[in-house]
Order: structure tokens, then C-alpha cells, then sequence
């Protein structure tokens, strides 16, 4: 066992990451040890994360201890990139962390000078002077060739960067050169976001902390107003949106909600958001209160205008709509489903269960149906048995109609018979000597009607068919 990481009283006492426990115990034995927790760090450093997008939503995540952020076009908000990362700072260390920060033109440079360097601001242009005197160790490489390479003395980036390149690659390696481009800002780098960037954003800074409810409502409602002009000039309308409340001290709130098909109506955001505030498990809590909340359309997709009919009559469509979404947000999209058509000949699957939001999920395509002619008896039940259920059953021959069948103890006299529908088992999903069902719409002397089907063909198939009751007809 070693030790992975120290607080600055056991780096003042010589105990550093690396040593093993049982020295560190032997040097000092009334030390503190805690069991590391690797998922526990983790789920901070995305926590700080989450924090971080107060200044930009292009946060990305590299190792177990650094975050990369884009903040082209953002540091103005802040007085520019000084006032940015004093910023960052003050925050971070109220929340009792103490980090090692740097802007530079690259994010390679800018993580190197961090931790191996002095910090602070690199001007533009300037990345390959600053990281000339940084040790050979910010390139990341393995510990034999960072071995070899301070055997030759080159123990610095700048004695790497003045020497030829072929030989250095021909005995290092072409990844060699590769981050040592990088680290001197010669070659572009792109930072990976842990997140997909938003299609757009409305954002509002407050230069007071707001807590209270109606504040909240009215710094939303504008919000939705700004996302909506934006939404407008690109023609579009949002389907998914995420809500992020950001707190005076540190801590951030994110909310999401999916719509079924595309909005951008400030109301109706207001009201969707309303309800998953209200069914939130964990109650919004302000705190000292919000400094910055933002609205981003993560999703969107092309808004066809409509319009509503002369009598003003709404449409049923966006009701329904309107009523899954604010479902969808209160319990979440899961939870609310609806039947989907399938194209199968089986009846158990010629419908499933789909989220509601889904796309498709609000306009069913039913062509795999048979339409039925209008006053005409339907051809299946609407509702089936699930399994279908083992009946008794006597015909007149073997491949006929039933006359009698006998249900949970009750006998049915058969009146009326209308079949057989044929239905062959599909070869391609079930397995082999799987029966072909003969399908019968029947009608008994009280005028009940029922759904029966054949399981087998008779002499062919099986010289036993088996009977099952599928549906009732209402």
C-alpha cells in the first residue's frame, strides 16, 4: 500500500505520493491515513466541472486532476482573462481547494505551465517561449524515455526544441514529436468536451445574488424570450433544454427536460420547467443565492409554423403534446409511454411500448394496420390476453370452427363463427416447429365475442391443435 496524495503538513514532513505506507507509518506513526476513493475523486473533479461552466460550456476533463477550458470570446464577462482567473480562483479556494491555474493559446501549453510551471497568463504567439524551461516530465512521456532523455541532458522542453527533429524522432519515436508540437503550440490541439455544446444559449448575470421564487420566474421567462428570438432566426425549435442555476458559492444545479416536438413558446418552457422544479426529489435550494443561470437547447430541430383553425379551436394534437411533455417532466420521459405500430403479422407485436417524447412517438405511423371500413366489426381486439389463455374446445371436425368452448370453468355455446385468418409463424424470429395459428372472430347466446385461434394445423402440422382464447371483442 502507498500513499496517493498528502495534505501540506505531511509534504512539509517528507511524506510524498509514491511512499509506501508502511515507511510513512515508520517516519511518522501518529499520522492520519483514509483509504483512497477513486470514484469519490472522480465525481468531484465533474463536480468542479459542472462549476466551471459558469465561464464557458466548453469544459473538458483530461487525467484524474485537471480541467481544460475553452474560454474564447467569454473572459470579457469577467474584465478580461486576468479577472477571469482571479475569478476561478477566489471561488475554488472558498470551496477550500487550492488549484494551479494558466490561460495560454493551447491547452497543452496551458496544463503544462500549470503544473510544472509558475501559472498565469501566456501572451498570444508566446507558448513556445513558455514552456522552454519546463521540465522533460510535462510531456507526458513513459518513464524509460523520459530516463534516456535525461541521460543525454536534455533534462528541459528547450533542449528538446533546439536539437534536429528526425533524429529525436527516429530514437523517441513519432509521438515524441507529436507532443512536443503540441506543448510549444506549433500544431492545433482540440479540447475534448465532457459534454456535447448546447445548439445555443440565453444567459443572465446578476451583479446580486437572486434567491427568491419570483425572481427565479421572471430571470426564466426572459431567458425562454431570448432563447425564442434565437430559435426564430435559425428556424428552429428546441427538443431538449437544460436549465443551469449557478450559486453565489460555488455549487451548480443542472435541469433537463425533453419536449416531444419542437418548441420555443417562453410560456410553455416556463410551465415545463415549473413542473420538474416541483417534482425534483431534491428541492432547488439557492443558497446565498444565483449569480448566473442559463438556458441551452441541447437539441433542436427545424420548427414548422402552423396555423390554428378560423373558430379557434384548439388543436388536439399540441393538447396531447403539450399534456406528455408536462408529464414527461414531472415523472420523466420513461415513465410516460404510448403504443408505437410495428410491422409484424404477430399479434402480441403488432404494437409496442415507446416514450412518448420519442420521435414518431406523437404522429404513429398505423400502415401496418389493415383499415377497416367505417360501421364494419374490427378484425382483432383492441385489448389482448398476454399470455393467451388455454381453452377447451369442441368442433365439428378437427380443422373447423368451434361450436362449444369452455373458459375459466364457463361454457360458451358458439352462435356465430367468422375465420379462419391464417397466420404462419415468422421463420426468422421463432424457433423452428413453432405452430401456425388458425384465427376465429366467434359470438355466444348471451352476444359476447371472442377472439380464439387454432394452434397447429391439423394432420400437418400437429394431430392434436391445441385451442387459446386471445382477446376479448368490447
Amino acid at each position: 500500500m502507498v500513499l496517493v496524495a498528502g495534505d501540506e503538513q505531511a509534504h512539509a514532513l517528507g511524506l510524498m505520493p509514491g511512499m509506501t505506507l508502511a515507511t510513512a507509518r515508520a517516519l511518522h506513526p501518529h499520522g492520519h491515513v483514509h483509504e483512497a476513493d477513486p470514484d469519490a475523486d472522480r465525481a468531484l473533479l465533474h463536480a468542479l466541472a459542472d462549476a466551471a461552466e459558469r465561464y464557458t460550456p466548453l469544459v473538458g476533463v483530461v487525467g484524474e486532476d485537471t480541467l481544460i477550458l475553452d474560454i474564447t470570446g467569454a473572459a470579457h464577462l469577467y474584465g478580461g482573462e486576468e479577472g477571469l482567473l482571479n475569478d476561478a480562483r477566489e471561488r475554488i479556494a472558498a470551496r477550500g481547494f487550492h488549484i494551479r491555474t494558466a490561460i495560454a493559446g493551447s491547452p497543452v501549453t496551458a496544463r503544462a505551465v500549470a503544473l510544472y510551471g509558475a501559472g498565469g497568463i501566456i501572451a498570444p504567439s508566446h507558448d513556445a517561449e513558455a514552456v522552454q524551461s519546463l521540465p522533460i516530465a510535462a510531456l507526458g512521456l513513459d518513464a524509460a524515455r523520459r530516463a534516456s532523455l535525461e541521460r543525454l541532458g536534455l533534462k528541459r522542453i528547450g533542449d528538446c526544441a533546439s536539437r534536429p527533429r528526425a533524429p529525436l524522432a527516429e530514437r523517441f519515436g513519432k509521438d515524441f514529436i507529436e507532443k512536443l508540437d503540441a506543448l510549444t503550440g506549433r500544431v492545433e490541439t482540440p479540447i475534448s468536451p465532457r459534454r456535447s455544446l448546447p445548439a445555443c444559449i440565453a444567459e443572465r448575470r446578476f451583479a446580486e445574488p437572486i434567491g427568491h421564487e419570483e425572481d427565479v420566474r421572471r430571470s426564466l421567462l426572459t431567458l425562454a424570450a431570448d432563447l425564442k428570438r434565437i430559435l426564430e432566426k435559425r428556424g428552429e425549435g428546441a427538443r431538449a433544454l437544460e436549465l443551469a442555476f449557478f450559486r453565489a458559492d460555488g455549487a451548480t444545479r443542472i435541469i433537463s427536460v425533453e419536449t416531444g416536438r419542437p418548441l420555443r413558446d417562453p410560456q410553455t418552457l416556463l410551465r415545463l420547467f415549473r413542473e420538474k422544479l416541483d417534482g425534483l426529489a431534491d428541492p432547488l435550494d439557492p443558497g446565498f443565492g444565483f449569480d448566473a443561470i442559463r438556458l441551452s437547447a441541447r437539441r433542436v430541430e427545424n420548427f414548422a409554423e402552423t396555423m390554428t383553425s378560423l373558430d379557434a379551436n384548439e388543436d388536439f394534437e399540441a393538447e396531447i403534446a403539450a399534456l406528455v411533455d408536462r408529464l414527461a417532466a414531472r415523472f420523466g420521459a420513461r415513465r410516460v409511454q404510448r403504443l408505437a405500430a410495428a410491422d409484424t403479422h404477430s399479434p402480441e407485436r403488432a404494437s409496442r411500448l415507446v416514450p412518448a417524447q420519442s420521435v414518431g412517438a406523437l404522429a404513429l405511423d398505423f400502415s401496418a394496420f389493415t383499415p377497416i371500413e367505417e360501421d364494419a366489426a374490427p378484425a382483432r381486439p383492441i385489448r389482448l390476453i398476454e399470455p393467451a389463455e388455454r381453452i377447451d374446445v369442441l368442433a365439428e371436425v378437427p380443422d373447423g370452427p368451434p361450436i362449444r368452448f369452455r373458459w375459466r370453468r364457463v361454457l360458451h355455446a358458439v352462435i356465430r363463427a367468422d375465420g379462419p385468418e391464417r397466420i404462419a409463424p415468422e421463420w426468422w424470429r421463432t424457433p423452428e416447429g413453432t405452430a401456425t395459428r388458425d384465427y376465429y372472430r366467434v359470438e355466444d347466446e348471451n352476444g359476447r365475442r371472442f377472439w380464439l385461434y387454432r394452434d397447429g394445423l391439423y394432420d400437418r402440422e400437429t394431430s392434436t391443435p391445441r385451442w387459446f382464447l386471445h382477446g376479448l371483442f368490447a
